[in-house]
């Protein structure tokens, strides 16, 4: 009997373990490239927003927010990017079973786009995380103005992304959309090549 079909990262040759850059010291920075993992956009229909949010809330025990804030759940996180949109994101309904799941539990209240396929979500930590991200990223990460649930929705060199941050130990997530994962990974290493980085598999 055949084995299913297997979607390929776009970074599955490149992304490869090891040390890079700079070896001396700690690694600047720690790149993994979150694997499997299933998005989505979420877009109220008009009207709907309201209606949207308790739904959401029944479903998935969260709290929708309206700015550009995570708003987290134990199974699906929602990332506020625009008026009534957000992305959702979950590792548990991975690939296109958190479409499905949407559509089926906010089904008339909002439209659902699958995007687990269309984007590569990379995690870069370390203490030289910030300094990387400021050579591209025209937002400032400062604790001050971006405090941890933060997310914002911008360019690194040119491309579009999408960042958030889940924790306090200087971790960003980052989305791009997958046809710009080689161009983006090449920025990337290069603005860290400096600092030393370390590429390691998904440990989500």
């Amino acid at each position: 009997m055949s084995s299913p079909l297997k979607a390929k990262s776009a970074l599955a040759d490149i992304a490869v373990p090891g040390r890079y850059g700079r070896t001396h010291g700690e690694a600047g920075i720690v790149i993994s490239e979150r694997v499997g993992l299933g998005l989505a956009t979420v877009a109220a229909r008009k009207g709907k927003t309201d209606a949207l949010k308790q739904a959401v809330a029944a479903a998935y025990g969260v709290d929708l927010l309206g700015s550009s804030r995570i708003a987290q759940g134990s199974v699906v996180s929602f990332i506020g990017y625009g008026p009534g949109q957000w992305l959702a994101v979950s590792e548990s309904l991975a690939n296109e079973a958190l479409a499905r799941d949407l559509s089926e539990k906010l089904q008339g209240l909002a439209s659902i786009s699958d995007q687990s396929g269309g984007r590569t979500v990379l995690r870069i930590s370390g203490p030289h995380a910030r300094d990387v991200l400021a050579k591209g990223l025209p937002i400032d990460l400062d604790p001050r103005v971006f405090p941890l649930g933060s997310a914002a929705t911008s360019v690194i060199s040119h491309m579009g992304v999408q960042l958030w941050q889940l924790d306090d130990t200087r971790s960003y997530d980052i989305a791009i959309f997958r046809s710009l994962s080689e161009s983006f990974w090449s920025w990337l290493t290069a603005s860290a090549a400096e600092f030393g980085y370390e590429v390691v598999p998904d440990r989500a």
